[in-house]
């Protein structure tokens, strides 16, 4: 693949003659932010040359793309990691991932205030409450992306580790069923560190590896240089 700058070029169009001793060659212009676009590359030869010389190279619009791409509503256009800061993601009513959950308010209509008032508590105490909680397909889905994703099983971080995640003392498990599987990691000098992994997900920070030995440090020698060895002399 021959490269131009940070646009690619892509396959050889054709060249057109512009004079005597003068043509065009055209390629694909393959950068997704020009599609349609060609690169123009024109030579010429002056008479009696042997050389040929490049005059221009330049990049011309192509049939179309001039023209505006087919609307893609931004519902359907957005991606995992698109929401930042100030940015609102509306969720769908039939969003299968969610259904609804238990706020208690249920009973209000069938119990005096100071029943219901109890319920409430008990639903807050509970941890529950939410309008909407996670669906069975909700939970399904995260597990295939978690386990696909880089705190999965598959991959080169893992298939170098001394051990997994699941005996690992820096790993903390999620609650319900997702935690027969998932967990967070807590070591704050591992790559995954606040980051979901999978039982089986491994990094060199595992918390059994041991600490390498050292040496024993040997004493300096103690040289006597004042008691005498008599046999020497004899």
């Amino acid at each position: 693949m021959r490269r131009a700058g940070v646009f690619e070029v892509g396959e050889y169009r054709g060249v057109v003659a512009d004079d005597t001793r003068v043509a065009t060659h055209y390629f694909a212009c393959d950068h997704p932010a020009y599609p349609g676009w060609q690169w123009a590359v024109t030579v010429a030869r002056a008479s009696r040359a042997r050389v040929v010389t490049v005059d221009e190279v330049t990049m011309l619009p192509a049939e179309g793309a001039l023209l505006a791409q087919p609307w893609v509503p931004w519902a359907d256009r957005i991606s995992g990691g698109d929401i930042t800061a100030g940015v609102l993601l509306p969720t769908p009513v039939d969003d299968l991932r969610l259904e609804p959950g238990y706020t208690g308010g249920e009973a209000a209509k069938d119990a005096d205030p100071a029943e219901w008032s109890q319920v409430r508590a008990v639903v807050a105490e509970l941890g529950l409450g939410r309008e909407r909680v996670l669906s069975p397909a909700g939970r399904d889905l995260a597990a295939t992306r978690w386990a696909e994703g880089d705190g999965g099983p598959d991959n080169p971080m893992t298939h170098q580790a001394p051990g997994l995640c699941g005996t690992c003392g820096y790993f903390v498990a999620l609650a319900g069923t997702l935690g027969e599987v998932f967990g967070v990691c807590a070591n704050e000098f591992s790559p995954s560190d606040g980051s979901v992994v999978t039982l089986d997900h491994g990094c060199g920070g595992h918390s059994d590896v041991p600490e390498p030995r050292r040496g024993v440090d040997l004493a300096q020698p103690v040289w006597d240089t004042i008691s005498v060895d008599e046999g020497l002399f004899d």
